[in-house]
């Protein structure tokens, strides 16, 4: 079966030899290439481009896929929908400032954090003794961290990166809750809307409490019945939240809908497009991008600058293109507690983003130029230091995979 094209759109700054280009910014008549579509195989092909156009579409079913630096983020009207848009728009209810510093954060969002934490330990053995759900035990430590979240994202958000343990299935309820607060109030949704989103995230796995762990924990991929008994988790979970008292109907809607897909590839009703609740939607996106950079029994972990370049890849089929675009804007190309090299050699892990400037965050710099460590850490904000110390322009030159030379973050901000 021939693959369908999956077509990212690129500055040509980003061209490289072994892409596919399949559109242009303008009509292929305008261009010295004779066909629509050409594979870039010397340095004059992509000479030729650069002088021609600003932007062009490659195809990564037949060529290499871009650097993320150099993503552009398409207008075109077959991948935008006009009904997805304006109900994203509909959504801001406001603008949210920041309004804490990082370092004054993180010491407030511990504490909610430990809150947080007991709250789902204690919930989660209740299920598991066949109690009822018991959401007030929840509910200082959400309150807790959408105060925190609201405040300032990126304290939260760094405390889960450098917190991950191995129980992946614990971990990923606290980091879905996290993600979807924060892309929340990215969208500009109200303070009991972010508390909603939180506790979904929580409550959208519960069903796994149900189910064999050696089931959930096998180190290698399910079979297909298997796979079909873990996906009943969904129902297992509807059942728990539908014993719960109180629970406003976007939180039953996103334990429902978070494994949809927009091309109708999700289960366990196979709804597409703007079928799948608001709700549903933000929580699919946010669960995927946490299980690719979770530790799972059954998969390696993706950093996250890999894993925002998949969710970029499948946006248009697996997931809302609008709404990958603003998630990208909520982490980042190099999201919060990413490792990641200067162009002028030096190291450092990711802090802060930007949501009009995703290639130029906040980095705690941890080695020098010549990948010694630094005595002292030091920040430095990418969208005010445009100049390194020799005055050349200063960039992030590349992600780095966890663990990149020795580093070990979770040393970082625990005081």
């Amino acid at each position: 079966m021939e693959k369908l094209a999956q077509e990212i759109r690129i500055s040509v700054r980003g061209l490289e030899r072994g892409m596919y280009v399949s559109r242009l910014d303008r009509p292929w008549l305008d261009t010295p290439f004779p066909l629509e579509g050409v594979s870039l195989k010397t340095e004059g092909d992509i000479e030729k481009l650069q002088r021609t156009c600003s932007y062009v579409y490659i195809d990564t079913q037949r060529g290499i896929g871009p650097d993320l630096r150099f993503l552009e983020f398409s207008e075109d009207p077959l991948m935008r929908s006009a009904k997805g848009q304006e109900e994203l728009d509909a959504l801001r209810k406001t603008n949210w400032t920041v309004t804490s510093d990082l370092q004054s954060e993180v010491k407030l969002a511990k504490e909610a954090h430990r809150t947080l934490q007991a709250g789902i330990a204690e919930v989660m053995g209740d299920l598991k003794e066949g109690r009822h759900l018991d959401l007030q035990k929840l509910k200082d430590g959400v309150e807790a961290m959408v105060d925190s979240i609201v405040r300032n994202p990126s304290a939260f958000t760094w405390l889960m990166e450098i917190k991950r343990r191995d129980d992946y299935h614990y971990q990923h309820a606290l980091s879905c809750a996290i993600w979807s607060a924060a892309f929340g109030r990215h969208l500009g949704l109200e303070q009991q809307d972010l508390r909603n989103l939180a506790l979904g995230g929580l409550l959208c796995d519960v069903g796994k409490t149900q189910m064999p762990i050696e089931l959930l924990a096998k180190p290698i991929p399910l079979t297909e019945s298997e796979a079909h008994l873990v996906h009943q988790h969904v129902e297992h979970s509807l059942r728990i939240v539908g014993k719960t008292k109180g629970l406003p109907i976007n939180i039953i809607e996103m334990v429902a809908t978070h494994h949809e897909r927009h091309n109708g590839s999700g289960y366990p009703l196979g709804l597409k497009g703007l079928e799948i609740p608001i709700y549903g939607r933000i929580m699919g996106l946010v669960d995927s991008y946490d299980a690719m950079t979770c530790v799972r029994p059954y998969a390696a972990s993706r950093s996250p600058h890999k894993a925002v370049a998949e969710l970029y890849e499948r946006r248009g089929s697996l997931f809302q293109p609008e709404l990958v675009e603003q998630f990208i804007q909520t982490c980042g190309i190099y999201p919060t507690g990413t490792l990641v090299e200067l162009s002028s050699g030096e190291v450092g892990v990711v802090t802060a983003v930007h949501s009009l400037k995703r290639l130029r965050p906040t980095v705690m710099l941890l080695l020098d130029e010549n990948k010694k460590p630094l005595a002292e850490f030091d920040m430095v904000d990418l969208t005010v230091s445009e100049l390194d110390k020799h005055g050349a322009p200063l960039t992030v030159k590349s992600g780095l995979p966890s663990g990149a030379y020795g580093i070990d973050t979770h040393d970082l901000f625990l005081d």
